[in-house]
């Protein structure tokens, strides 16, 4: 929905690491990079700020009233990723990168009018689908944070509102992984698809609407045999024009 209520004001990035790769290739001016990770960052504090009004009861009832980061009865992981005991750091830092290459190449097609882009209007669609398919296939190693504006807010929420300091401290000091990583994977992404796909894209390119067309060539095979048409014309007498007719030449 931020899609439609912000896309025509500000393209509703609603992520620091599009931001961030969009300054970094020219396309959005480097000025304006702190206006929009300051709204990303207050919009997505408030976000957890309100999850956590929302949900209170049931948090505090889930983990029988403690604030805990870690364990079976851990609430932290509602509001930012943490790293998994089975992964290390730079796994989890490779990850993040995979993670938001995609996510930006992908962002790169879906909003790119020389290549097969989503039709105006469905882009918000295609755009949540896209982040839902990462986040089922590929989210479950570090809860795929991609995005600074939708990690670093909310834990800094958690810190305030009770979890403490270990929100920070928590899988080898996981939290900085969620901040540099994405912003490098987009960056990657956003290369990758402006250097081999974009650029790859003719300029005029001549598209059919109907392919089968193509191949539609009318063919007279040889073994059909051919009557001859008299040279001499027939003699006709032309036929009275209906009432009310056009005339042939008209058309």
């Amino acid at each position: 929905m931020g899609v439609h209520v912000a896309g025509g004001i500000s393209g509703a990035h609603m992520n620091a690491a599009v931001t961030f790769t969009n300054c970094a290739l020219g396309r959005i001016p480097w000025k304006k990079f702190p206006v929009y990770v300051l709204g990303q960052f207050l919009g997505s504090f408030l976000a957890a700020a309100t999850t956590y009004l929302l949900f209170f009861n049931a948090i505090d009832h889930f983990a029988d009233g403690d604030l805990l980061v870690t364990g079976t009865k851990s609430t932290a992981g509602i509001f930012a990723t943490y790293l998994p005991e089975y992964m290390t750091l730079w796994q989890g830092f490779l990850d993040e990168v995979f993670l938001t290459a995609i996510l930006q190449l992908c962002l790169f097609a879906i909003t790119d009018k020389k290549n097969n882009s989503a039709l105006q209007g469905t882009e918000a669609l295609v755009i949540g689908i896209l982040v839902c398919i990462i986040g089922v296939s590929l989210g479950m190693n570090t809860g795929y944070a991609i995005n600074p504006s939708r990690d670093l807010p909310p834990r800094f929420f958690t810190f305030i509102a009770g979890w403490g300091k270990q929100v920070f401290s928590a899988g080898n000091n996981w939290w900085w992984v969620p901040v540099v990583a994405p912003p490098l994977g987009a960056y990657i992404g956003g290369i990758v698809y402006l250097g081999l796909i974009h650029a790859s894209i003719p300029r005029n390119p001549q598209r059919l609407e109907n392919s089968a067309a193509r191949d539609q060539n009318i063919t007279v095979s040889s073994k059909v045999p051919v009557t001859p048409i008299s040279s001499t014309p027939a003699s006709t007498q032309p036929n009275p024009p209906l009432s009310g007719s056009v005339p042939l030449e008209h058309f």
